[in-house]
């Protein structure tokens, strides 16, 4: 009797995965009570780590609607046990969209699960499962504009709300960037089953790159105002402002203040 209530072990939560929550906890605490002596590192690493768990749920999204639709193999891969270091590639799952937030404060989604398609059956199923990922992140959006938008930040520590708004903007750029129909990004897998076996043959060999591509075209200043100006409208109708978006990616940066680089108006505002 209690071998059948016993939980998988392909499934049990990873403790890496809970260590990053608790580093995420650990590190809000600080910033909300301002016991961190460098506010700006706290702010680094509660957001870098918030930001590393929305990928891990991201990725989890996936993997649990392709094991409902059908492919019964994503638990033996251990992508049920939210671990980021089961992802097919660890480095691109995590390190490089790090590192695209640092260098551009752009949330972009990394590498991804792999799914067995040839178990699934019907093209609405495989759009679903691509869809999976960018919903999570409106979804992690919707929970960090809440209180903005709800008008509930009475109380609240201005660094926790600018911490706060620049993950929400993350998770915005997230779900529209990969919401894009690019080659290796979900807005393609999205209308892939519905493409001719011709048409994705020929996108295939440029799958690689969709990522890398879609984030260099955000350093053309054109491209870059464009897309920002949609975000901001987008976050402002959440409630959120530019300022405190902005401040909110000055202060992660807490690397700038020394070499006197950050914006004495957001010092001011903290």
């Amino acid at each position: 009797m209690t071998t059948a209530f016993r939980r998988p072990s392909d499934r049990r939560v990873s403790p890496i995965f809970l260590g990053i929550v608790a580093v995420m906890a650990v590190s809000g605490w600080a910033v909300w009570t301002d016991f961190a002596e460098q506010t700006g590192f706290a702010v680094f690493v509660f957001v870098t780590a918030a930001w590393i768990v929305s990928l891990c749920l991201h990725e989890y999204a996936h993997a649990r609607t392709a094991l409902h639709s059908g492919d019964i193999s994503i638990g033996a891969k251990g992508y049920l046990t939210l671990n980021p270091l089961k992802y097919t590639h660890a480095l691109l799952s995590i390190v490089l969209p790090v590192l695209f937030v640092i260098m551009g404060g752009i949330g972009l989604p990394g590498g991804a699960v792999f799914i067995e398609r040839g178990r699934i059956r019907g093209r609405w199923k495989h759009s679903l499962i691509s869809a999976a990922g960018p919903l999570t992140n409106v979804l992690f959006a919707i929970v960090c504009t809440a209180p903005f938008w709800l008008g509930a930040l009475d109380g609240v520590p201005m660094t926790f709300r600018l911490a706060l708004a620049f993950l929400a903007l993350l998770q915005v750029t997230a779900a529209i960037l990969n919401s894009l129909p690019v080659p290796g990004l979900d807005g393609y897998g999205v209308i892939e089953p519905w493409l001719s076996h011709k048409v994705r043959r020929q996108v295939e060999p440029f799958a690689p790159f969709g990522l890398i591509a879609v984030f260099g075209l955000l350093w053309v200043p054109e491209i870059n105002g464009f897309f920002f100006d949609a975000v901001d409208a987008l976050l402002r109708g959440l409630g959120v402002s530019e300022v405190e978006t902005y401040c909110g990616l000055d202060t992660y940066r807490f690397w700038q203040e020394w070499f006197g680089d950050q914006d004495p108006g957001c010092a001011l505002i903290r």
